[in-house]
């Protein structure tokens, strides 16, 4: 079996493409050894000590490694004997099969009813125009609220402290968003 790597704009993350569907619909994220324990192969990336995240996508996984941590030289072929032995298995990716229960949302206030046709563009933007761009670097962006102007979105996998994600919120998500939703103020990671 043949798993791509491709590096992304975080230097911390690296995206591997094992050619085949990895989660059918949605996105997980682990960012500890105790959240990944729903998924065995999420748990054995984190096994390997240098791993801080670990993000499922339609098509590919991304690893986050720590911050001073082996450089990818040394954790990409650890990484990779991984993924291989998993997807050669054939073993599930979750426990007990689904991964319905696991992506738990900030607390925020529900969105008001008179915004639905606000937030309707919004979610229609983010899954037509960002949500697949933010996917080739290896991440994804997650619409969690809309309250007075501003949108609260919620940053994955090798969007997830990448030195970029300032800049890519600001200038490009908050800059397209006002621009087809007048009523979009402004943009805020969580």
């Amino acid at each position: 079996m043949l798993i791509e790597t491709e590096r992304t704009p975080n230097p911390a993350t690296l995206k591997f493409l094992p050619g085949r569907e990895v989660l059918g619909s949605g996105t997980r994220e682990f960012t500890s050894p105790e959240d990944a324990e729903a998924s065995p192969l999420a748990s054995a990336l984190f096994s390997l000590g240098d791993v801080t995240g670990v993000f499922y996508g339609r098509d590919f996984i991304s690893v986050k490694k720590a911050e001073g941590s082996a450089d990818w030289q040394e954790l990409k072929p650890l990484a990779l004997g991984i993924l291989v032995d998993h997807f050669a298995s054939g073993a599930p990716l979750f426990q007990g099969g689904g991964a319905d229960a696991i992506d738990i949302a900030p607390d925020l206030p529900p969105d008001n009813p008179e915004d639905a046709d606000i937030v309707a563009q919004i979610n229609d933007l983010i899954e037509t125009r960002i949500r697949p761009a933010v996917a080739r670097d290896g991440g994804d962006i997650v619409y969690r609220g809309f309250d007075k102007g501003v949108v609260y979105l919620q940053m994955q996998g090798a969007c997830s402290g990448c030195p970029s994600s300032a800049m890519t919120l600001k200038q490009g998500i908050e800059t397209l968003l006002k621009h087809y939703v007048p009523e979009v103020t402004d943009v805020r990671a969580l």
